[in-house]
């Protein structure tokens, strides 16, 4: 119990310091990596995806309301754009850029449209983001998966870019 206790205690350290978009795998290993060795385990990952959703649910009733949705996303983006060189006026533009994404990505989660995101739709998407992270499929996010899947989404918005002209 007191290990469970212990990384879900550092689990919401990560969560809380994490970047704002952990997509891109670097960021999604810096996130996720609870034990600091480099890769992520599936295990690792749900830990670390529950401790976020139940720290996001600041008024603890199972669900997460839009507004909480965004307003965990806009804490860490600013704890982003705090460590960030970048001019005020770029600090700006990002941070309407990022607030207008959460609230698509809130919609898109958000699957039956009842303006309530659950653990399930919550871990549905977590489950699409380790997958896309796991090239390699053995349950492990490692820097050479992250690598493989940078290069497939690259090759992907090429093609895609190459379709379109």
């Amino acid at each position: 119990m007191k290990i469970q206790i212990s990384l879900a205690a550092a689990l919401l350290a990560i969560a809380g310091n994490a970047a704002a978009a952990p997509h891109e795998g670097s960021a999604f290993i810096r996130d996720y990596d609870a034990e600091k060795d480099g890769q992520v385990t599936r295990a690792e990952f749900d830990a670390g995806r529950l401790v976020r959703f139940q720290a996001t649910d600041t008024n603890s009733d199972g669900w997460v309301s839009e507004a909480e949705y965004v307003a965990e996303y806009r804490a860490r983006l600013e704890q982003q754009l705090a460590r960030s060189d970048r001019s005020e006026e770029k600090k700006t533009e990002e941070r309407q850029r990022q607030i207008r994404q959460t609230y698509v990505r809130f919609a898109v989660l958000d699957k039956d449209k009842d303006a309530k995101m659950t653990q399930a739709e919550y871990d549905a998407s977590g489950t699409r983001a380790f997958a896309e992270q796991d090239n390699d499929r053995d349950d492990i996010v490692t820097a050479a998966d992250a690598t493989a899947t940078a290069a497939r989404q690259l090759a992907a918005r090429q093609a895609a870019d190459k379709a379109d002209r």
